[in-house]
C-alpha cells in the first residue's frame, strides 16, 4: 500500500509527532506507516485523512500486489 501522508505532511508542516499526537498513536506508528511497513487500521486511515481534510484516497492507494 502506498500512501502520501510524508508529503501531505510537508505541506502541512507538522512533524510525525504531532501527526502521532492527532490520531492517538505512537511517532514509531506513523514512521512505519510512511515507510510502508505497517499497514493502519480503517479507523486510524480515517484519523490520519481527517488530519489531512482529505479522503482516505487521497492518502491511501492500493498497489497491484495489495
Amino acid at each position: 500500500m502506498k500512501n502520501r501522508i510524508r508529503v501531505e505532511r510537508a505541506e502541512k508542516r507538522i512533524t510525525q509527532q504531532d501527526l502521532a499526537e492527532q490520531c492517538g498513536v505512537s511517532r514509531q506508528t506513523i514512521n512505519a506507516i510512511e515507510a510502508g511497513k505497517f499497514i493502519p487500521s480503517t479507523v486510524l486511515a480515517l484519523k490520519i485523512a481527517r488530519v489531512f481534510e482529505k479522503a482516505v484516497e487521497a492518502i491511501f492507494e492500493l498497489e497491484e500486489e495489495d
